[in-house]
């Protein structure tokens, strides 16, 4: 394991709150949970600098100006920002406001917190920057006053707030990608034709030959606008046709995977037990509505 290291210059207000939080052992083992949380509002020289912290950071921007240098770059953090790392990496944040840098932050994890972090940094990592900054403001506020005032419910309602938090930082990143850039109408054309014809035998030279580009640059250009591959959204298609027929049909379990395009019953069924978690005949057992 590697060594942790923590370098700072605590240079924060009288007013200024940290609180170091114990999780109970059940919400540790099942749900968000904070582990240090707090208000800031530093001058300079402060700063924070670690690596190898198994912890995940948000850090909001209400007043002033911060710096984070993060995975090999820079970058500048203005009111109505927040960032969201690692903490494994090395990391520094530091004021960059003569005036001070006044911050809310949130130390904090969780049994599925690398998949949401993942999940926001997919196309890229970048700062954040509210259109709500109500949200956030209130929503780290909230998570403080909680931790500060502990009751039977509160660390379930903190992990609630957490996975809110979590969702709109990475909404907001999505459209922040999506800003630098617009859906190619040949992607759009791709779209089309895969919902098209579906139901028919899948293949990527005949698909690449009918919009006028190689099946390469089509792959690679379909993953980087759609975020999945094109096999996997046809199959994606498939599993969504199937479950309506499972569900509002009376048909068999071989008919419908015949009808959906896949002509292995038993691939059919490991297909979509794969993806849902349950038999195709589970699934019509907890949906069909013919047998409610």
């Amino acid at each position: 394991m590697k060594q942790y290291l923590e370098r700072a210059s605590y240079t924060w207000s009288e007013d200024s709150i940290r609180l170091i939080n114990t999780p109970s052992q059940a919400v540790r083992q099942k749900f968000f949970y904070v582990q240090e949380v707090g208000y800031f509002k530093t001058s300079p020289p402060y700063f924070t600098e670690r690596a190898n912290l198994n912890s995940y950071l948000i850090v909001y921007t209400l007043s002033g100006k911060g710096v984070l240098q993060y995975n090999s770059k820079k970058y500048v953090i203005y009111p109505g920002q927040a960032f969201y790392i690692h903490c494994i990496p090395n990391h520094l944040y530091s004021c960059a406001d003569k005036a001070g840098w006044e911050i809310l932050w949130l130390h904090f994890n969780g049994v599925t917190a690398r998949g949401y972090y993942d999940e926001f940094t997919k196309n890229q990592f970048a700062i954040t920057k509210f259109q709500d900054t109500f949200f956030i403001e209130s929503t780290m506020r909230r998570i403080l006053s909680l931790t500060i005032k502990k009751d039977v419910h509160s660390e379930i309602i903190t992990s609630n707030l957490i996975v809110n938090l979590l969702t709109e930082l990475i909404i907001q990143n999505n459209n922040e990608s999506l800003a630098l850039s617009f859906i190619p109408d040949y992607i759009k054309q791709t779209l089309k034709e895969l919902e098209k014809h579906f139901l028919e035998p899948f293949s990527l030279e005949n698909l690449a030959a009918s919009i006028g580009i190689s099946k390469y640059h089509l792959s690679r250009e379909f993953k980087k606008y759609i975020g999945t591959t094109l096999n996997e959204y046809v199959i994606t298609l498939r599993l969504n046709y199937a479950k309506e027929l499972l569900r509002y049909s009376q048909s068999s379990v071989g008919d419908i995977a015949y009808a959906c395009g896949i002509n292995q019953v038993s691939h059919f069924i490991n297909l979509f037990k794969s993806r849902e978690g349950m038999t195709p005949l589970q699934y019509r057992k907890e949906w069909n509505v013919l047998s409610s």
